[in-house]
């Protein structure tokens, strides 16, 4: 059987071409599942699909009607995805629930220490041998406040790393992680750990109760020196809401991995078109801000565990088999 794989990047695809080999031919296509390329389904039982895929009703009606049975994401989050929907039509849809927790974790704080230390325009300024220090000066983290909103696999990791640089840990989430409690994590309400906070990293999933968790509010809530680190769902933050505080002069940093419109964005090569989303336009321009294009994720111990997961679903289902990884299960 051939499988069609979508939004494959140039690095990922000799790791998913090695691991299918033996099993099954892939052909990994570098653009993504929209309205106008799901119809390249057509005879495709099971196709792959990234996290910035379009997988709504009309999409998932084009799949269906083209012979698609099986969908692989090769995420753990599902947000982009109408599982009612695929439900309805048939369609087997299942996800990646586990890879390393420390490939986002580690590049959260990437995120902060870059924007804390103004690693961006120091780098900038010696290309141009300018080796003046002003504006350049970051803060000790050591003695400060991490707030984690949300301590799962890699909120604990972040955790771990904010320990090791001997900062107060305060904690958000619907429950307590022993693991985090053990390193001196204090759980609080979300209002007082924006309060306090001097560095907030979120790490939920996106969910109609978490969507815009972080917005004006929330914002408002949080000290003007604070750093604020997003690597999970752009939908957790309104976007809007940050713009009108960052141009009112708040906040030491922002770090964002992702962003809640990046759809038809992130993963391509715009840099000769004209974007036209003047929020994420005005975002860039601010100097305490770092945006990158959804990246945390990857490393290649991480894709190699999310292709071998992958795998495993595809193979999963070819043999009837249900694992903790579909969402969907295959129709009877």
């Amino acid at each position: 059987m051939e499988i069609l794989a979508f939004g494959v990047q140039a690095d990922e695809k000799p790791l998913i071409e090695r691991a299918f080999e033996g099993h099954h031919d892939i052909r990994c296509l570098d653009v993504s599942l929209t309205e106008d390329t799901a119809p390249i389904a057509a005879g495709y039982e099971i196709i792959s699909t990234s996290v910035n895929a379009d997988l709504g009703p009309r999409v998932l009606q084009t799949l269906a009607a083209g012979g698609t049975r099986m969908i692989a994401q090769r995420s753990t989050g599902f947000n982009n995805i109408d599982l009612e929907v695929a439900e309805r039509l048939g369609l087997t849809v299942a996800r990646v629930s586990y890879y390393s927790p420390y490939s986002v974790a580690e590049f959260a704080w990437t995120l902060a220490m870059a924007v804390n230390r103004r690693i961006v325009r120091a780098s900038s300024r010696t290309r141009d041998f300018d080796f003046r220090l002003d504006g350049l000066m970051g803060r000790d983290l050591r003695g400060r406040t991490a707030g984690v909103l949300g301590t799962g696999k890699i909120g604990e990791a972040f955790t771990r790393i904010a320990h090791g640089f001997g900062m107060n840990l305060l904690g958000w989430d619907i429950a307590e992680n022993p693991a985090c409690v053990a390193l001196g994590m204090k759980y609080v309400e979300k209002e007082q750990l924006l309060a306090e906070a001097d560095l907030i990293s979120l790490h939920v999933p996106l969910l109609p109760s978490t969507r815009h968790i972080i917005d004006a509010a929330a914002l408002k809530a949080m000290k003007n020196d604070a750093i604020l680190v997003n690597s999970s769902r752009g939908g957790l933050v309104d976007t809007d809401a940050l713009v009108t505080e960052l141009r009112a002069g708040r906040f030491t940093g922002v770090g964002l991995d992702v962003y809640e419109a990046e759809a038809g964005l992130f993963f391509r090569d715009k840099s000769l078109e004209v974007v036209e989303d003047d929020t994420l336009a005005r975002l860039v321009t601010f100097p305490n801000v770092i945006v990158t294009s959804h990246q945390a994720y990857y490393t290649v111990d991480a894709v190699r565990q999310i292709v071998d997961a992958t795998l495993k679903n595809v193979l999963d289902y070819t043999a009837g088999r249900r694992s903790e990884n579909v969402l969907v299960p295959r129709a009877s």
